[in-house]
């Protein structure tokens, strides 16, 4: 009755004399224009309320996940290679990430030789940090909330060409939500000291996410004349942007003056003139201002030559492939080797490889044994249905702790014993 009404009421508007309705059509005009009105609004209706339905199973789905990080400061955590859960390999990564670790290991923490609530033994700080264990995140973790420095004790001897390598989770901060944290690789005036400024020391490379996650970057030079060199920018994309309580991988490329820095599977950022050779040469690394987690700080030198070692030394031990503490699955960040690797066995396809898996000696010895084998098998897996290598030409095996290159001590012995070896047939 009511639509009938309003067609009346707006059709007695438009009838003026001369003027034929049954010609304009004016009455039909104005009774389809009212219910396509009234479908729009049921529609409406409905659509916010289905929305309103979906919204509410999706949180209570992502409420019923135990997604929230603790950080009990009693709560040791073993961080040895033992575990007999397999897993399936699953290698997911995009071609643009074409980062290689360096050869050999020069510094790496994992702050398993620390306690759970000291300061970590191999750093310095003009503030504090602790060692942490999380209910997500296996093994030992340095926390800081701070807008103070932690940096490397020692100064690194850094040549042209190495890797720096780190995980990372943000944290909430002092002001209850995200902090963020910068890293910074520069060179140290002081030895045994801290470097005050916001541009410290003689000069260096700034890495910072931001309180609300966005990645960026800039370079400062003190030197004179080097000053008008110095290059910054950003990613603004909300794909980059990270995440409270989330762990990310950040891998950096030294090439002399060249910095590649990768986020997980992610090239950031691809600088072929960030640090010119005549105006800095770093020695010092050191996280701050901010509030984050950090672990698996890996520094290494010099660039594998793949085919050499393999081809003609007939052994390549590698380092770039990546396994969680205690599991088998081949971590994203292994590509740049892996497929390092697979362009030497297509480019001579008539030769067959023994993939070897080797773990430190933490945990039992039987333990080990079975890890570092299901290890070797999964890398195997890995250039197969990956790179599509023939699975004819491969074999895999794993020695478990058995075969040590390097005394069982240190951080940095126990990094080199974990490796993946190739060996020609």
């Amino acid at each position: 009755m009511k639509t009938k009404f309003i067609i009346l009421l707006i059709t007695g508007c438009f009838l003026t004399p001369g003027i034929v309705l049954s010609q304009l059509n004016i009455g039909n005009r104005i009774k389809n224009a009212t219910n396509n009105r009234v479908n729009k609004e049921v529609d409406k209706s409905v659509n916010k309320n289905v929305n309103s339905t979906l919204d509410g199973i999706l949180k209570k789905k992502k409420t019923n996940k135990n997604d929230s990080i603790n950080t009990p400061d009693s709560q040791k955590s073993t961080n040895n290679e033992s575990n007999t859960n397999s897993s399936t390999t699953s290698l997911q990564i995009s071609s643009r990430y074409d980062f290689t670790p360096g050869e050999k290991v020069i510094f790496f923490d994992d702050f398993s030789q620390d306690n759970v609530g000291d300061f970590p033994a191999l750093w310095n700080t003009n503030g504090s940090a602790e060692v942490v264990t999380t209910n997500l995140f296996p093994g030992h973790w340095m926390k800081y909330i701070s807008r103070e420095s932690i940096w490397t004790d020692a100064l690194l001897i850094l040549p042209d060409n190495y890797t720096i390598e780190f995980d990372v989770i943000p944290i909430q901060g002092n002001d209850k939500g995200m902090a963020g944290y910068e890293f910074r690789l520069f060179q140290a005036l002081n030895v045994k000291a801290f470097d005050h400024g916001s541009a410290p020391g003689k000069g260096g490379l700034l890495f910072t996410v931001e309180y609300f996650g966005r990645p960026s970057y800039h370079t400062w030079f003190n030197k004179d004349g080097c000053q008008e060199l110095q290059v910054n920018g950003s990613k603004d994309e909300d794909i980059y942007k990270q995440k409270e309580n989330q762990k990310y991988h950040i891998a950096i490329w030294v090439q002399k003056s060249r910095i590649r820095l990768y986020q997980d599977q992610n090239k950031l950022f691809d600088l072929p003139k960030a640090l010119p050779v005549d105006c800095i040469k770093m020695d010092r690394i050191r996280f701050e201002d901010g509030a984050a987690m950090v672990s698996n700080i890996r520094i290494a030198i010099g660039t594998p030559d793949m085919r050499s070692k393999l081809m003609t030394e007939g052994k390549l031990v590698s380092y770039g492939i990546y396994f969680d503490v205690n599991k088998d699955v081949v971590k994203p960040e292994s590509f740049g080797t892996l497929k390092g690797i697979a362009d030497v066995l297509k480019e001579n396809p008539d030769v067959k490889v023994k993939i070897v898996g080797h773990t430190d000696s933490d945990g039992a010895d039987a333990t080990n044994l079975d890890l570092s084998k299901r290890r070797g098998a999964s890398v195997k897996d890995a250039l197969v249905k990956t790179f599509g290598i023939e699975a004819a030409r491969l074999e895999s095996d794993g020695l478990g702790e058995t075969k040590p290159i390097a005394p069982n001590d240190t951080p940095v012995n126990k990094a080199l014993n974990r490796r993946v070896e190739f060996i020609k047939l």
